[in-house]
């Protein structure tokens, strides 16, 4: 097949495509430029080294490289989206919008119609079929795993996707680097937000929504302190508060945002806090990545991305929404956040959390 690589710069692509040519496809490198700091938001955005190890990585395996800019799209699809969360007073995760917007979304199309039969990426995913239809399951490497960032892809974008590093463990992807001579391979795995790089979510919302305090109360009302913006917070929040631990020791932690009096809401973090534990949600734009579910189902979710995966009783409805029932008390659901559901370690979808019910 002819395929395009998303070449990011490190050393998981990079063994991606290397796995590719040794398999005997025709594969092509691209590096997809979706964002360079013009704003200089505090940290680092590492975009130019990336470029030239992406360049590098596909001089040593002797691929075409290509840079993509796809800066337009990715300021529309993924920051505009998740600087109005914010602002709404919802938690955006804009890892999985950008895998369903961008990578296998407008890089897809972009493959397509150069002529290319699949995409691949670095992905910790194991990819297969399952019924009839494409399917992704938990990568081989627990802690790596990535499935959770791709809980809203369609069927159409799975049936094009290649994910060759997911049944590899970390330590065998960088020793297929080091024996391939790339430049890739001891180097450290990306952090921070989906290829604006090494930068505080909260140094970021500064560049673009202003400050807005308003008080800082506990569950009875009384006012503890002052927030600088209910968007820089999110529930379950510990660090960053600036209201001192009582005398015994015991944190705060955030609890609720109302935003009609734009009031942030914090409690000491313990058992049976109210607001900070919750069984029951409500989900939206629920996105099947197989077969369409329905009716009342038994699987289990993760309701964030190091969460193990957890038993649920789902009620699906209509126009994509349903609502999840945890067997156990979930710690600090959080409205915007992905709630990627499976059946055992098959990815079956997942949706966005809509309102945290009790």
């Amino acid at each position: 097949m002819k395929v395009l690589v998303g070449l990011s710069g490190g050393v998981d692509s990079s063994v991606a495509a290397a796995l590719l040519l040794r398999q005997g496809h025709a594969v092509t490198g691209a590096y997809m430029k979706n964002w360079i700091n013009e704003e200089n938001i505090a940290g680092h955005c590492p975009w130019m080294q990336d470029i030239e190890d992406a360049r590098a990585v596909a001089e040593r395996l002797g691929i075409e490289f290509r840079v993509v800019n796809l800066m337009k799209e990715y300021r529309e699809r993924i920051v505009n989206t998740m600087l109005a969360g914010y602002e709404e007073g919802i938690t955006p995760n804009p890892d999985v919008m950008c895998n369903r917007e961008m990578k296998f979304g407008v890089f897809l199309d972009y493959a397509l119609k150069e002529g290319f039969d699949r995409v691949a990426t670095g992905h910790y995913v194991r990819g297969g079929e399952h019924g009839g239809r494409a399917c992704l399951w938990e990568g081989a490497d627990r802690n790596k795993d990535q499935s959770y960032f791709l809980a809203l892809l369609r069927q159409e974008q799975i049936q094009r996707g290649l994910f060759p590093v997911g049944e590899l463990q970390k330590s065998e992807v960088r020793s297929l680097a080091e024996a391939q001579g790339l430049v890739t391979a001891t180097k450290k795995d990306s952090q921070g937000i989906c290829f604006i790089g090494e930068v505080k979510m909260s140094d970021f919302l500064k560049a673009f929504i202003p400050d807005k305090p308003g008080p800082i109360v506990d569950l009875e009302g009384k006012r503890l302190g002052e927030h600088r913006g209910l968007h820089l917070y999110t529930l379950g929040q510990r660090k960053g508060i600036r209201v001192p631990s009582n005398t015994e020791g015991q944190a705060y932690v955030v609890v609720a945002k109302r935003r009609e009096g734009n009031e942030l809401v914090i409690a000491f973090d313990q058992a049976g806090t109210p607001g900070l534990y919750a069984r029951r949600a409500s989900l939206h734009s629920l996105s099947w990545c197989g077969e369409e579910l329905g009716g009342e189902l038994q699987v289990e979710a993760k309701p964030r991305y190091r969460a193990v995966r957890s038993p649920v009783g789902l009620k699906v409805g209509d126009e994509g929404r349903a609502e999840v029932i945890f067997e156990q008390a979930q710690r600090a659901l959080a409205p915007g956040q992905i709630c990627a559901l499976y059946q055992g370690e098959r990815l079956l979808g997942g949706g966005v959390f809509a309102e945290i019910l009790g």
